[in-house]
């Protein structure tokens, strides 16, 4: 696949603000739909019950068109994220800019902003997101493996966002590296954290979820190219055994408290750091926490 491939189209629609269900956040803004870096794990895919798109996942983006927001500093003290399912710096951001569009829309609003990518793009509008006083930008990465990288995902290397972070961190912009998703038995998640921590304010830390289409697609890679982990993937993911969680959960505190870091479990991210090292978050049982507390 090439991007030439990728079928775009613009789309006009009547608000980019969507209220958000995120445990980080009160509004997602994508401004697209879609994503060209495809990657093979990603949830977002489950768009297309809803956009009536026939393409697979990352052969298809639609660029949203919105008339101007209204009245932006009634959202002050809202928070509001960038890309929650599609990547707002995709390769074709460069041409369309349609974040950049929301940015200079909200720009002096107050809200609390987070942007999530994959991309180095986002080094392009750092001089504007500076203008938000309580900004955050968060770069996923789950491996520093390249190669296993370009297995996965259609993305920019995994340097050039470690590149990126570092600058927005001298920058004075607070910097969070999202290791999501953690692949069992492959994501090495102290390696992560010891080439990123010094210019990182937070760490979130978030498990495969196999689920809907792209579960038989991992499971099949997993098969094929890794199979002394197949069993472990069957304890995790057929038999519902959090074991392999739990383990990790233990040995990323024993890390943390070894290393000085602070360590807690499923806290929003606007949680303030009083330390020179990173606050290292853990979303492994979100979905537990959050079904618990509905009950």
């Amino acid at each position: 696949m090439t991007l030439k491939d990728i079928i775009i189209r613009e789309i006009r629609v009547k608000n980019i603000l969507t209220k958000s269900n995120l445990p980080i956040a009160g509004y997602s803004i994508n401004p697209y739909v879609g994503c060209p870096f495809s990657c093979r794990y990603c949830y977002a895919d489950f768009m297309k019950r809803f956009t009536g798109h026939k393409e697979h996942w990352g052969m298809f983006l639609d660029v949203k068109m919105w008339t101007q927001i209204k009245n932006p500093e009634k959202y002050k003290g809202q928070t509001m994220i960038i890309g929650s399912v599609t990547d707002g710096y995709n390769y074709f951001e460069a041409k369309y800019k349609r974040t950049r569009a929301f940015l200079e829309e909200m720009k002096g609003s107050g809200i609390n902003l987070i942007i999530t990518t994959k991309s180095n793009l986002v080094l392009r509008d750092i001089d504007l997101i500076k203008t938000y006083p309580n900004s955050m930008v968060a770069w996923s990465i789950n491996t520093l493996d390249e190669n296993f990288k370009k297995e996965m995902e259609n993305t920019p290397s995994i340097q050039s966002r470690i590149d990126a972070m570092k600058k927005f961190h001298e920058s004075g912009i607070r910097t969070t590296c999202f290791i999501s998703p953690i692949f069992p038995g492959i994501t090495n998640v102290v390696s992560i954290i010891e080439e990123i921590k010094d210019f990182c304010d937070y760490i979130w830390l978030e498990n495969l979820n196999l689920r809907g289409g792209f579960k038989s697609n991992i499971i099949n890679y997993i098969n094929e190219k890794n199979s002394e982990l197949k069993d472990l993937y069957t304890q995790i993911y057929t038999q519902k055994d959090m074991s392999y969680w739990q383990e990790l959960d233990k040995s990323i505190n024993q890390y943390a408290k070894e290393n000085g870091f602070i360590y807690v479990i499923d806290k929003e991210p606007f949680l303030r750091n009083p330390h020179d090292k990173p606050i290292i978050i853990n979303y492994f049982y979100h979905d537990k926490i959050k079904q618990s507390s509905k009950n």
